[in-house]
């Protein structure tokens, strides 16, 4: 795709200039015959170069909910669709999202159906955006589900947003705390060090605790780039490990089993699960299909074997409920309400009431997991750095008890 700049005249005389995107300059002439104008120059614009359009970033949540809203609106108020994406695409400030739109406006003119345009780009719209949209268009309820995905976009933005809440406390706690141990483990304790031979000519007559953190700083000047490079080692090795299958099912499992935060990523997982497939069921989307998205964007490689066992039940004819409480992952509760919604055809209905109450429950597990980490991290800083302090600080009070 190219984008192509134009000047010309309507067939009323009226002047007219601006911007397309199009495969070629004769698909970019041919468009601008079917809008009725009539062109006098038509010229390639030059493609930026990668590092200007990286900079320009890729496209956020906050972008395609935006999109999803002021396209719904315009479709209600009975805008033919190639209008809206033209619309769309000239006022987004995204380099990424206006290219997309322009794009997914070409294909839509080439007599692409809507779904099949964005399918073509599925790292700006997803499995689960492109089907709803397909039901929309077979059900012609392609604002109403819009609407429905702009709000669903919007409550899984606030859920992330509450899980990266409850990561970057206790992560900033610990950055802090390493670069402290680290400034004072090999900045100042040798400053002590050095003081403390000169008093007493040798290291013999130390105090346990002052040898021991003297020692330790000795080795992390000496050995300070093999410390760091070990541990990028561990992060990039981790990182390699999870993106397999099989690290992956391991470690989210490890996840879920942790104390605090294990319980809080269930909470998550379930009202994402619950959200996501209600709001595919609601437009329309097949069960089948629906887990099938569902399970991959779970998050959780656990939970998403969870699904897939769940879906194969649902093809044999069986209900999802059972597998689902066998797989241990969902909480009985959980189980029940969707085997009670599946009994009484109101399972849409059903999961978009789990999901409200464990949008509550990830409130009030973050808020439990903040109070509960403060303390205890004040508690781990404070007797880390307490005991280094103290540690430099018996010798003095054993030198000033000798003089006394």
């Amino acid at each position: 795709m190219a984008t192509f700049a134009y000047v010309g005249k309507t067939r009323q005389g009226a002047a007219k200039k601006g911007e397309l995107i199009a495969k070629t300059r004769e698909e970019a002439a041919e468009l601008l015959r079917k809008q009725n104008i009539v062109v006098t120059t038509l010229q390639e614009k030059a493609k930026e170069g990668g590092f200007a359009f990286s900079l320009g970033g890729g496209v956020s949540d906050k972008d395609i909910v935006v999109f999803t809203r002021q396209f719904a609106t315009m479709i209600n108020a009975g805008l033919p669709l190639i209008q809206c994406l033209e619309i769309l695409s000239a006022q987004s400030e995204n380099k990424l999202m206006c290219k997309t739109i322009g794009e997914v406006r070409v294909d839509v003119e080439g007599g692409s159906t809507f779904a099949d345009a964005l399918r073509k780009h599925p790292k700006v719209f997803d499995d689960l955006y492109v089907n709803m949209v397909h039901a929309g268009e077979l059900g012609g309820l392609l604002d109403t589900i819009l609407g429905r995905l702009a709000k669903h976009i919007e409550k899984a933005m606030k859920l992330k947003s509450l899980i990266k809440s409850a990561m970057v406390y206790p992560a900033a706690i610990m950055g802090v705390a390493v670069i402290v141990i680290a400034v004072l483990m090999i900045w100042v304790i040798p400053i002590f060090a050095k003081m403390f031979l000169e008093m007493s000519g040798g290291k013999t007559g130390l105090p346990g605790p002052t040898q021991l953190v003297i020692d330790a700083s000795n080795f992390m000047q000496s050995n300070i780039v093999y410390i760091v490079i070990v541990a990028v080692g561990i992060g990039y090795g981790f990182k390699q490990y999870y993106a397999t299958p099989k690290g992956r099912l391991l470690m989210d499992r490890m996840f879920l089993a942790l104390p605090v935060m294990g319980d809080l990523i269930r909470k998550a997982s379930v009202a994402k699960f619950t959200r996501t497939l209600g709001t595919l069921i609601t437009s329309g989307v097949p069960i089948l299909d629906g887990l099938t998205i569902t399970s991959r964007t779970s998050g959780n490689k656990v939970v998403e074997e969870a699904i897939l066992v769940a879906r194969q039940s649902i093809s044999e004819g069986k209900t999802v409920a059972e597998p689902l409480a066998k797989s241990g992952v969902f909480p009985k509760m959980v189980t029940h309400m969707i085997s009670v919604g599946e009994s009484t055809g109101a399972l849409d209905a059903m999961l978009g009431k789990i999901a409200d109450f464990y949008d509550d429950e990830v409130d009030a597990a973050v808020a439990g997991l903040t109070a509960l980490l403060e303390p205890m991290m004040m508690v781990f800083l404070g007797t880390v750095i307490g005991f280094i302090v103290i540690a430099m600080y018996l010798p003095i009070f054993k030198m000033a008890a000798t003089v006394g």
